[in-house]
């Protein structure tokens, strides 16, 4: 979101399409069915992926993946020009970035970089606590800037 708050967050198994599963377990348990943007990375560059998105009327400005094949052909992207030419597509581009924060500060100085539990309830729970705690040391901030 636009303050680099983190609203949610899911622990999975690493398999490769782990991250893109948990992105839409979260979209199907949001409050709120009005039209969303989804900022992400360009991992999430996948046509099915996209597809599942707007499906769920959910905008996806995911970055392009621009990597040129060993043949020398530019990789084909699942998103298209209506969404990468509106202006509210590189201010997702931009806000994205501080969402990636959460994780780096998650990872140095919340001490999730190598976790020392087993098991992935307590790992979920270590999880949601560092979240919650980038959120309590975020909201200063925030609320100097407002004042």
């Amino acid at each position: 979101n636009r303050h680099g708050l983190a609203v949610d967050g899911l622990v999975t198994q690493a398999t490769g399409f782990a991250e893109r599963e948990a992105t839409l377990a979260m979209l199907d348990r949001r409050p709120g069915r009005r039209r969303i943007t989804l900022g992400a990375d360009k991992a999430y560059d996948v046509r099915g992926f996209i597809g599942d998105l707007r499906q769920r009327h959910v905008t996806p400005h995911v970055a392009v993946d621009g990597h040129v094949r060993q043949t020398g052909e530019p990789r084909g992207t699942a998103i298209d020009a209506r969404t990468t030419h509106h202006p509210g597509y590189a201010v997702s581009q931009r806000c994205r970035k501080r969402i990636e924060e959460i994780f780096g500060w998650a990872k140095s100085a919340a001490g999730l970089a190598k976790v020392k539990l087993r098991g992935r309830a307590r790992v979920e729970a270590v999880f949601t606590l560092a979240l919650a705690a980038y959120n309590l040391i975020r909201l200063p901030k925030l609320l100097r800037a407002t004042a």
